[in-house]
């Protein structure tokens, strides 16, 4: 007697799925179908569908190393079902880091604009539904109630419910236009913000020191994990220090352009002890120079100038003020200058004559 086959073993392979993964294009799977059974299978396994690339993808897969286990679980499940895969990835097809952020630039344009298309159609809808409810209630007498023994009680009742309606929906269309008009100014702004000089400055520094961990990561250095005699890792590590050297290039480009514009970075060589650092629209006192800082006095009030002699409790809390947070720099003369030139601006409001 033999064994009566599975209906599993059986069947023919369901298709085939190729999962394909490149920094420079994402990991997308084709061979499927929006709705087709494959679906539910990858969006188990964290892949959504994108009419734009008419194809299954991971989110966030671009410019980043594929994360083989998304991959795999969705390969195993999908092979599990009956599919033939094909997983092909090549982490070194990748583009340059200027060219993925003016992608990104040109994508918060086009939100910019559909955002503001969607403002401007609630804005219209909302003064559309204003001006049909306050035609209607106008043709309502001042102050006339519901004659509730009137044979048009249950009219009228209707009618002045609908002008309630109206006036909700105005209201309603009024705050969905405020809250895409406010998407559009913040997509509208994005590259600026992004280029920001005091953020971009942040971010170098930030960069700067990942870019140390690997390196150290590389040598030998085991302290984050990394063990730079498996080939993996290490061929890992030195795409991670290329890429960062090629982002590092283009937020450099920008702080040098900014530079050219008359933007000032400031640093500890432009400090002395004594002189005062303007920020956060205040004046403060250098207390210490630091290399990435200066101390200066840490006080919970409104003054314009903080000085440490001027603190009302005598505690002497200081506090860090970043390089990329100054927006100015006085001498010890100059702010002397500065209080003079106050003090007798206040005495001739007291009643002095001008140049007495």
């Amino acid at each position: 007697m033999t064994d009566t086959p599975s209906p599993r073993a059986t069947a023919a392979p369901a298709g085939h799925i190729e999962i394909s993964h490149s920094p420079r294009e994402g990991t997308l799977a084709h061979g499927t179908a929006k709705g087709d059974q494959a679906g539910p299978l990858l969006r188990a396994n964290h892949f959504r569908w994108s009419g734009g690339l008419n194809a299954h993808h991971i989110r966030s897969s671009r410019d980043r190393d594929a994360q083989m286990w998304k991959i795999n679980a969705a390969a195993q499940a999908l092979r599990a079902a009956g599919y033939e895969v094909t997983v092909t990835v090549d982490n070194d097809d990748e583009r340059s880091f200027a060219e993925a952020e003016g992608d990104r630039n040109d994508r918060a344009e086009d939100r910019a604009e559909r955002f503001d298309a969607y403002a401007s159609n609630a804005a219209e809808r909302s003064d559309a539904a204003y001006a049909t409810a306050k035609d209607r209630a106008s043709r309502i007498p001042f102050g006339q109630p519901v004659l509730a023994d009137h044979y048009s009680a249950s009219r009228d009742m209707r009618y002045r419910e609908r002008i309630t309606a109206g006036f909700r929906r105005s209201f309603e269309e009024a705050d969905r236009a405020s809250h895409w008009s406010g998407r559009a100014t913040a997509a509208a702004d994005y590259q600026r913000h992004r280029e920001n000089p005091g953020r971009t400055l942040r971010r170098i520094e930030k960069l700067e020191a990942d870019r140390r961990v690997y390196e150290r990561a590389l040598n030998g250095d085991a302290t984050h994990g990394w063990d730079a005699g498996d080939p993996d890792q290490a061929q890992t590590l030195a795409r991670r220090i290329r890429r960062l050297d090629d982002e590092l290039g283009y937020w450099r480009e920008i702080i040098a352009r900014a530079e050219a514009d008359g933007v000032k970075r400031w640093g500890r060589a432009d400090f002395a002890k004594g002189d005062f650092a303007r920020g956060f629209g205040r004046w403060f006192e250098v207390l210490r120079v630091n290399a990435k800082s200066l101390t200066v006095p840490h006080i919970h009030d409104m003054r314009r100038v903080v000085t440490s002699a001027g603190h009302p409790y005598g505690t002497g809390a200081t506090y860090l003020l970043k390089y990329d947070e100054i927006r100015g720099r006085r001498s010890v003369a100059e702010m002397a200058a500065v209080f003079a030139a106050a003090a007798a601006d206040s005495d001739n409001k007291d009643g002095a004559a001008p140049g007495s």
